[in-house]
Protein backbone atom coordinates (compact mmCIF):
# COMPACT_ATOMS: atom_id res chain seq x y z
CA UNK A 1 0.00 0.00 0.00
CA UNK A 2 1.24 3.66 -0.76
CA UNK A 3 -0.16 6.73 0.52
CA UNK A 4 0.58 10.48 -0.62
CA UNK A 5 1.84 12.54 1.95
CA UNK A 6 3.13 16.00 0.68
CA UNK A 7 3.09 14.92 -2.65
CA UNK A 8 5.62 11.52 -1.89
CA UNK A 9 4.19 8.03 -1.81
CA UNK A 10 5.31 6.06 0.63
CA UNK A 11 5.58 2.25 0.70
CA UNK A 12 4.28 -0.07 4.14
CA UNK A 13 6.41 -2.88 4.56
CA UNK A 14 5.58 -3.47 8.04
CA UNK A 15 2.50 -2.37 10.31
CA UNK A 16 2.28 -1.78 14.18
CA UNK A 17 -1.29 -2.56 15.09
CA UNK A 18 -2.13 -0.93 18.92
CA UNK A 19 -5.12 -2.86 20.80
CA UNK A 20 -6.76 -2.82 23.64
CA UNK A 21 -4.96 -5.81 25.67
CA UNK A 22 -8.38 -5.41 28.45
CA UNK A 23 -10.67 -5.67 25.55
CA UNK A 24 -11.67 -9.13 24.88
CA UNK A 25 -12.79 -8.67 21.39
CA UNK A 26 -9.41 -6.63 20.70
CA UNK A 27 -7.55 -10.12 21.69
CA UNK A 28 -10.14 -12.08 19.70
CA UNK A 29 -8.97 -9.89 16.64
CA UNK A 30 -5.53 -10.51 17.84
CA UNK A 31 -5.21 -13.93 17.67
CA UNK A 32 -7.16 -13.65 14.29
CA UNK A 33 -4.15 -11.70 12.98
CA UNK A 34 -1.59 -13.82 14.33
CA UNK A 35 -3.10 -16.73 12.54
CA UNK A 36 -3.57 -15.11 9.39
CA UNK A 37 -0.98 -15.37 6.44
CA UNK A 38 0.64 -11.70 6.12
CA UNK A 39 1.49 -10.34 3.33
CA UNK A 40 3.04 -7.29 5.42
CA UNK A 41 4.52 -8.12 8.87
CA UNK A 42 1.89 -6.62 11.72
CA UNK A 43 3.62 -5.98 14.90
CA UNK A 44 0.88 -6.06 17.30
CA UNK A 45 1.20 -4.19 20.51
CA UNK A 46 -0.77 -3.28 23.54
CA UNK A 47 -2.13 0.31 23.23
CA UNK A 48 -0.80 2.46 26.29
CA UNK A 49 1.96 -0.32 26.82
CA UNK A 50 5.40 0.96 27.80
CA UNK A 51 6.63 -0.68 24.63
CA UNK A 52 4.16 1.66 22.19
CA UNK A 53 5.29 5.06 24.13
CA UNK A 54 8.61 3.99 23.37
CA UNK A 55 8.16 3.07 19.66
CA UNK A 56 5.50 5.83 19.40
CA UNK A 57 6.14 9.40 21.82
CA UNK A 58 4.80 11.84 20.16
CA UNK A 59 1.43 9.36 19.46
CA UNK A 60 -1.73 10.32 21.73
CA UNK A 61 -1.63 6.77 23.57
CA UNK A 62 -4.91 7.67 25.13
CA UNK A 63 -6.50 7.76 21.68
CA UNK A 64 -5.11 4.58 20.42
CA UNK A 65 -7.77 2.90 23.13
CA UNK A 66 -10.87 4.88 21.47
CA UNK A 67 -10.11 3.61 17.52
CA UNK A 68 -8.07 0.93 16.55
CA UNK A 69 -5.02 2.85 15.28
CA UNK A 70 -2.13 1.15 12.79
CA UNK A 71 1.23 2.60 12.09
CA UNK A 72 3.32 2.33 9.37
CA UNK A 73 6.64 2.14 9.21
CA UNK A 74 7.60 4.82 7.12
CA UNK A 75 4.96 7.14 9.96
CA UNK A 76 1.79 6.48 8.60
CA UNK A 77 -1.10 6.50 10.99
CA UNK A 78 -4.09 5.09 10.33
CA UNK A 79 -7.34 4.85 12.64
CA UNK A 80 -10.62 3.85 12.29
CA UNK A 81 -12.39 2.26 9.69
CA UNK A 82 -9.01 2.99 7.90
CA UNK A 83 -6.80 0.74 9.81
CA UNK A 84 -9.30 -1.97 9.60
CA UNK A 85 -8.84 -2.02 5.67
CA UNK A 86 -5.35 -1.16 5.66
CA UNK A 87 -5.18 -4.73 8.71
CA UNK A 88 -7.14 -6.82 5.94
CA UNK A 89 -4.89 -5.10 3.18
CA UNK A 90 -1.95 -6.73 5.35
CA UNK A 91 -3.49 -10.50 4.73
CA UNK A 92 -3.02 -12.86 1.90
CA UNK A 93 -6.26 -13.98 2.09
CA UNK A 94 -8.17 -10.60 2.80
CA UNK A 95 -6.77 -8.40 0.20
CA UNK A 96 -8.94 -8.42 -2.50
CA UNK A 97 -11.50 -7.66 -0.02
CA UNK A 98 -9.37 -4.86 1.03
CA UNK A 99 -9.34 -3.09 -2.13
CA UNK A 100 -13.31 -3.54 -2.40
CA UNK A 101 -13.95 -1.91 1.44
CA UNK A 102 -12.08 1.32 -0.26
CA UNK A 103 -14.67 1.48 -3.22
CA UNK A 104 -17.83 3.29 -2.63
CA UNK A 105 -19.83 0.56 -2.49
CA UNK A 106 -17.69 -1.71 0.16
CA UNK A 107 -16.64 2.01 2.21
CA UNK A 108 -20.08 1.88 4.50
CA UNK A 109 -19.59 -1.63 5.13
CA UNK A 110 -15.96 -1.35 6.77
CA UNK A 111 -17.81 1.36 8.24
CA UNK A 112 -20.57 -0.52 10.05
CA UNK A 113 -17.80 -3.18 10.89
CA UNK A 114 -15.90 -0.29 12.87
CA UNK A 115 -18.94 0.81 14.52
CA UNK A 116 -20.16 -2.48 15.30
CA UNK A 117 -16.70 -3.21 16.95
CA UNK A 118 -17.03 -0.51 18.81
CA UNK A 119 -20.42 -0.75 20.22
CA UNK A 120 -19.68 -4.66 21.45
CA UNK A 121 -16.31 -2.44 23.15
CA UNK A 122 -18.82 0.21 24.53
CA UNK A 123 -21.11 -2.60 26.01
CA UNK A 124 -18.66 -5.49 27.56
CA UNK A 125 -15.38 -3.80 28.66
CA UNK A 126 -14.34 -2.34 31.92
CA UNK A 127 -13.71 1.27 32.42
CA UNK A 128 -10.40 2.10 31.96
CA UNK A 129 -8.19 4.85 33.74
CA UNK A 130 -7.33 5.84 36.98
CA UNK A 131 -9.84 9.22 36.90
CA UNK A 132 -6.81 10.84 35.84
CA UNK A 133 -8.36 11.40 32.35
CA UNK A 134 -5.26 10.31 30.43
CA UNK A 135 -7.54 6.90 29.66
CA UNK A 136 -4.29 4.75 30.25
CA UNK A 137 -5.27 0.90 31.15
CA UNK A 138 -3.12 -0.79 32.93
CA UNK A 139 -1.90 -3.44 30.02
CA UNK A 140 -0.49 -7.30 31.76
CA UNK A 141 2.84 -7.30 32.20
CA UNK A 142 3.50 -3.83 31.35
CA UNK A 143 4.38 -2.50 34.51
CA UNK A 144 2.05 0.27 34.66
Amino acid sequence: MTTGTGGRRLSVERLTVLYDAQCSLCGHLRQWLLKQRQLVPLDLVPATSEEARRRFPGLDHAGTLEEITLIGDGGQIYRGTDAWIVCLWALAEHRPRAHWLTTPAGRPFARATVLAAAKYRSLTAAPCGDGSGDGACAVPGSGD
